[in-house]
């Protein structure tokens, strides 16, 4: 499970081998052990729970770098390494 991203605190992931439990492109976000699940395709959480304001951060990172994290699954998916993304303090 490789880290793609990382700011403010939070670990962003990517489990492309789990896309049978959530059917569908997504990422994990971790923060301080807490980790939730959100869709690539429109940042609808779909398991666990983040701070109100990091899931936020999170909703805005996944819309801006959308394209860049479906072409990482479709990487990922593939058996190769997605890339790293950009955070949103840098």
């Amino acid at each position: 499970m490789p880290t793609i991203s990382m700011f403010y605190g939070i670990l962003i992931r990517m489990f492309f081998r789990d896309a049978e439990k959530h059917h569908m492109p997504h990422i994990h976000a971790d923060y301080q052990g807490v980790v939730a699940v959100y869709s690539i395709r429109d940042g609808a959480l779909l398991a666990g729970e983040l701070p109100p304001n990091k899931h936020k951060l999170v909703v805005a990172w996944i819309e801006i770098h959308q394209d860049e994290l479906l072409a990482n699954w479709s990487l990922a998916v593939n058996g190769k390494k997605p890339f790293p993304i950009r955070g949103l303090d840098q």
